[in-house]
């Protein structure tokens, strides 16, 4: 049961790692406008866009400047962060 565990640990990482840079890279095509027109940039935004959009509705824009992104990267990488003591608590029940 602990591996299963461990494994499952390990695959919730890693996909927030991916999902964290599949988010970055969404971010920085912002700044060309025509790369979110191609099918990547479609395929990327259908991704990324549910979870950025839960933020935008709080966070409004700064003048010209969209700082919910930033936030939402943050509150990806807390989450990550708490998935550890989470996941040690639970392997120390076994």
């Amino acid at each position: 049961m602990a591996e299963l565990l461990i494994r499952l640990y390990q695959i919730i990482t890693y996909a927030l790692s991916i999902y964290s840079v599949l988010l970055v890279i969404y971010i920085l095509m912002s700044w060309v406008p025509a790369s979110r027109e191609t099918k990547f940039g479609r395929i990327l935004a259908k991704i990324a866009e549910p979870y950025l959009g839960f933020f935008r509705n709080f966070i409004p824009p700064l003048g010209m400047i969209d700082i919910s992104p930033i936030i939402a990267l943050f509150a990806l990488q807390l989450i990550g962060q708490g998935l550890t003591p989470v996941f040690n608590f639970f392997l120390r029940l076994l």
